[in-house]
């Protein structure tokens, strides 16, 4: 199973930087490779949502994502047919009145992928997904 995690601190408080994470329906206006995410399901702090995600082509794969307000996000695949194991999180704490936020994934895909190239696959948009989270604090707090 291919695995990445990454710590970095943003220049807004917890709670905002919770807004955006937990604002699925939002990805796309800033996410690149995200085309489409949508809520398909609200079950008390838990919501079933479906992304579709532009990598060469165009894949959809849904989400249970658990909600902590304000410190947390965890998520595993309920479907989809990019991965057979899609577990997760987004880990916020406060620090000093910025954002410390956790990303941490594991997959494996549906199709055979060598074990170096999974890895290389998930950890290689992490840089860029982190510069356009920093671009929309940045965006939506003038931060």
């Amino acid at each position: 199973m291919a695995e990445a995690k990454t710590v970095d601190l943003f220049n807004c408080t917890q709670e905002e930087f919770y807004k955006i994470v937990s604002d699925y329906e939002k990805y796309a206006e800033f996410l690149p490779e995200v085309k489409n995410c949508k809520v398909l399901k609200s079950d008390g702090s838990r919501k079933l949502v479906e992304f579709t995600l532009s990598i060469i082509k165009d894949f959809k794969y849904r989400l249970w994502m658990t909600e902590e307000p304000n410190s947390k996000i965890s998520w595993v695949l309920e479907s989809g047919d990019l991965f057979k194991v899609s577990n997760g999180y987004w880990e916020i704490i406060d620090e000093a009145g910025r954002a410390r936020a956790t990303y941490f994934m594991e997959a494996k895909f549906n199709l055979f992928v060598p074990g170096p190239i999974a890895k290389a696959l998930v950890n290689v948009n992490l840089p860029n997904m982190f510069s356009s989270y920093h671009k929309r604090v940045k965006e939506l707090y003038g931060k």
